[in-house]
């Protein structure tokens, strides 16, 4: 049986990554309070004994240690700094942990605000998807130095085997904007091994199984290639949560005067795959961008969708054709699709066909 601790707990977003979180917190004996948006995504830890709040300033109100696991940093920004937000509705001492992917500004902004009304906050985003998050094996990756996310570390350490410290508010998140970056181009390689060997005439379970085994290999290509070869594009982690936070990498690359050329290639693939019906499949079904408009059609896309002008713009801006064919899936491997495909076809004078904005060459 659990400890019973006295410290009272809030959860404010329990969702595909929030609920197991906020569950290891109430396994572990904390008293827990839990607000979202969606009640019923909250129905499984209140028959758990959870406690319901109707606001997430209720849910703040009694609580010592509060966290927040939201989707965008505008949702962020309206729930801690908002007139009743959590940095008003908390108590004096409270610890404010916020482990959603957000801005690195606003991070800073928060712990600031909190910390002239006798609060305490941290970006504290995570890092191992829905799978870790059930397992209890998160990273977190906390923008405070030890001693100032201390009091909260046992409440840490009940969801997680492995903490980073990255020193100060905001830290955190560009911690993670840097994993974001090497996982999105991950993603965008076991894809294209993945079309590569199926264009070859190779077994591709056998040509994937051969590349995970050497330096090819990656975390991404281990645990979702083969989802993508079972046609199991059920979210771990959305597509449109990669691409925000892609978005959020590209936007700071910006404020700090660099190019990330293989972010700009992956937030192109996946703002496609949004915007052609994508936004709540998992990460993985960036391999559909290869496959038949069928296989597509099948997986709930559509391209009639695509904002084709927008993509043709940008592709005459670069060189590049990064979808200017409204009928086409991303490589189409000529036929279906009008022989060339968008990304694939390999019918361009340049052997390229895909994925820059205009800006990132």
């Amino acid at each position: 049986m659990p400890t019973t601790h006295r410290t009272k707990v809030a959860f404010i977003g329990t969702g595909i990554m929030g609920a197991p979180i906020a569950g290891h917190i109430l396994d572990a004996g904390y008293d827990l309070t839990v607000n979202n948006r969606t009640k019923s995504k909250a129905e499984g830890l209140l028959a758990k004994g959870a406690h319901w709040a109707d606001t997430p300033a209720q849910a703040a109100a009694n609580a010592d240690v509060v966290f927040t696991m939201l989707g965008y940093p505008a949702d962020v920004e309206d729930v801690y700094l908002s007139t009743d937000g959590l940095v008003r509705a908390a108590k004096k001492g409270a610890y404010l942990v916020d482990l959603t992917t957000s801005s690195a500004q606003l991070a800073k902004d928060i712990h600031d605000a909190c910390e002239v009304e006798d609060k305490h906050a941290f970006d504290c985003p995570v890092t191992g998807g829905d799978t870790g998050a059930k397992a209890g094996t998160l990273t977190l990756i906390v923008g405070a130095k030890e001693s100032y996310a201390a009091p909260v570390l046992p409440i840490l350490q009940s969801f997680s085997d492995k903490i980073y410290y990255m020193g100060g508010a905001g830290k955190g998140q560009t911690a993670k904007l840097c994993n974001q970056v090497s996982l999105a181009a991950c993603m965008v390689g076991y894809a294209d091994a993945m079309a590569l060997a199926e264009q070859g005439g190779l077994d591709v379970v056998q040509t994937l199984d051969m590349v995970s085994h050497g330096m090819g290999g990656s975390v991404a290509m281990e645990r979702l290639a083969p989802k993508s070869l079972d046609g199991d594009y059920k979210p771990g982690f959305l597509v449109e949560h990669l691409r925000k936070d892609l978005g959020l990498a590209l936007a700071q690359a910006e404020d700090t005067d660099i190019t990330l050329p293989g972010a700009e290639t992956a937030y192109t693939l996946y703002d496609m795959l949004y915007q052609i019906g994508g936004a709540r499949l998992g990460t993985q079904a960036i391999s559909l961008l290869y496959q038949d408009e069928a296989t597509c059609t099948a997986a709930g896309l559509d391209w009639s969708k695509l904002d084709v002008e927008d993509l043709a713009d940008e592709g005459e801006k670069d060189g590049h054709c990064c979808g200017g064919h409204g009928d086409g899936c991303c490589g189409g491997h000529g036929e279906g699709h009008g022989g060339d495909g968008c990304c694939g076809g390999h019918h361009h004078e340049d052997g390229h066909c895909c994925h820059h904005h205009g800006d990132g060459e």
